[in-house]
């Protein structure tokens, strides 16, 4: 049976102390630190302010650590990366979410913690904010990048380069930047079967849900103790021996 642990603590924190090629996969939605095009807007605003729209009715919880500047983001991430280098095994996958204005810092800062970029999966999202005078935001990025060459002879899968979803609305939705359900369950395919999924920056837990539901196991790391208090019973419900196997995922409890 799959299994998991979830720290509650900053990741440059905890990170160090897990062990050496411990995971065999890097799987992380990091804070963008971005939502602004000038550095006022950047840093004057919550995460909440940046991400949800101004006529949202629900009251999801907020977090911080969303309001370094591009160096700053680019040199952050570069440490926590080659943290997440250093745990996952040779061979092993890293993929790590990003908008359009920190595309290149992560790409940079991936490749300044040792991985080998392998390219740029975009992420489609078709409930989306328009932009007047312009095109529609409807698109994040997925970076994927490998620790050393691609280990395809333990996992030949055939993954597409495009995923088109949409994030959880309702009662499904407990975090403001929760990532969809189907498209991770498809992201956790890159892992070797019954491998070690990490996630540093857990959230309400979508990674880890995917993880294991598909028989994999999951190590996360969550800042905020309020939201790593929501991804605790998501992760239970997800390991629980009645959903070994297909998990039926829109049917976890929130």
């Amino acid at each position: 049976m799959p299994t998991w642990t979830l720290h509650q603590g900053d990741a440059l924190t905890v990170l160090p102390t897990l062990p050496s090629a411990s995971v065999t996969a890097t799987i992380t939605d990091p804070p963008y630190n971005s939502g602004g095009t000038t550095n006022a807007q950047r840093t004057s605003d919550t995460a909440r302010g940046k991400y949800v729209s101004g006529d949202a009715r629900h009251e999801l919880l907020d977090f911080d650590g969303d309001n370094r500047d591009q160096r700053g983001y680019t040199a952050w991430m570069s440490l926590v990366l080659a943290e997440c280098y250093r745990i996952t095994e040779a061979g092993g996958p890293l993929l790590v979410f990003t908008d359009f204005r920190q595309l290149p810092a992560t790409s940079d800062a991936l490749q300044a913690a040792g991985w080998t970029w392998r390219g740029i999966v975009p992420w489609h999202k078709p409930i989306s904010r328009p932009m007047r005078g312009g095109f529609k935001r409807a698109c994040e990025y997925i970076l994927w990048a490998t620790k050393g060459p691609v280990d395809a002879a333990r996992n030949p899968v055939y993954l597409p380069g495009l995923f088109s979803a949409s994030q959880p609305r309702g009662k499904g939705r407990v975090h403001i930047t929760q990532k969809p359900d189907d498209l991770m369950a498809e992201l956790v395919k890159v892992c070797v079967p019954a491998g070690t999924v990490l996630d540093p920056f857990t959230g309400s837990g979508a990674t880890g849900i995917a993880a294991l539901a598909s028989g994999r196991s999951f190590t996360g790391i969550e800042q905020s103790a309020p939201i790593a208090g929501i991804a605790r019973p998501r992760l239970a419900e997800a390991a629980a021996p009645e959903h070994a196997g297909p998990f039926p995922l829109d049917k976890i409890a929130t």
